[in-house]
């Protein structure tokens, strides 16, 4: 079955890292662009992350630059999403999706499809 699955989200306190996984089975994931997405209820999802096909290049939202980072690992089939210094702005769904291009980040955000994903909470 192709799939990614995303984990690691996790309570925290302001302040606090984790790191995210996405994991992916059924297919290669290298020659993919990733993207990091966020929703939270209410509000539309938004790209928050990208890293290119060739790792050559990364985006990052002006609200999680600096303090996320997006890295892959071919041995494992997966892209993480570190970040650092979370915020209680920063409490959402976290989901990833495989990508032929980051210039494709904006137009995934708003499809509806998602699966669970992992849910990141920040307190304050």
């Amino acid at each position: 079955q192709v799939q990614l699955v995303e984990s690691g989200g996790g309570s925290v306190q302001s302040g606090d890292s984790l790191r995210l996984s996405c994991v992916a089975s059924g297919f290669v994931l290298d020659g993919f662009a990733v993207g990091w997405f966020r929703k939270v209820p209410g509000k539309e999802r938004e790209g928050i992350s990208c890293l290119s096909n060739d790792d050559a290049s990364t985006y990052y939202d002006d609200s999680v630059k600096g303090r996320f980072t997006i890295r892959r690992d071919n041995a494992k089939n997966s892209v993480y999403l570190q970040m650092n210094n979370l915020q209680p702005g920063d409490t959402a769904i976290y989901h990833c999706a495989a990508m032929d291009s980051c210039d494709s980040l904006t137009l995934f955000s708003r499809y509806d499809s998602w699966g669970q994903g992992t849910q990141v909470t920040v307190s304050s």
